[in-house]
């Protein structure tokens, strides 16, 4: 395991964190949350990594020597990844039905012009 990785889901998760607050754009908001996602990708990899593993599946198979990486955690990040892209789809799409109802993108914009129905 290596620090520099850990370094690394540290900041992209902060970068993605800074931009989601300084956002003035719904579209920038929804790219910045996937950057943060992006960082549980990174951790859950970092997590299940073996120094010279070999494939899980393959047990007979000669010439595959070195302990067995963490398979769970390969699911967990597949479904990660998924799951991450679903949730940009539903949120791209709201900002697009926003902007056509409203005609406009940012945040502050929408509550001081529109009043919410609720």
């Amino acid at each position: 395991m290596s620090i520099l990785a850990y370094g690394v889901v540290v900041w992209l998760f902060l970068v993605g964190i800074y931009g989601v607050v300084t956002s003035r754009n719904l579209i920038a908001l929804v790219v910045c949350l996937s950057v943060s996602q992006s960082a549980t990708d990174i951790l859950l990899l970092e997590i299940g990594y073996t120094h010279q593993g070999r494939a899980p599946v393959f047990t007979g198979v000669s010439g595959n020597h070195g302990p067995p990486v963490d398979a769970i955690m390969q699911a967990l990040s597949l479904t990660d990844v998924v799951l991450g892209a679903a949730v940009s789809a539903l949120l791209l799409a709201l900002s697009i039905q926003i902007h056509k109802r409203t005609g406009s993108l940012d945040p502050d914009d929408l509550v001081s012009r529109h009043e919410l129905p609720w």
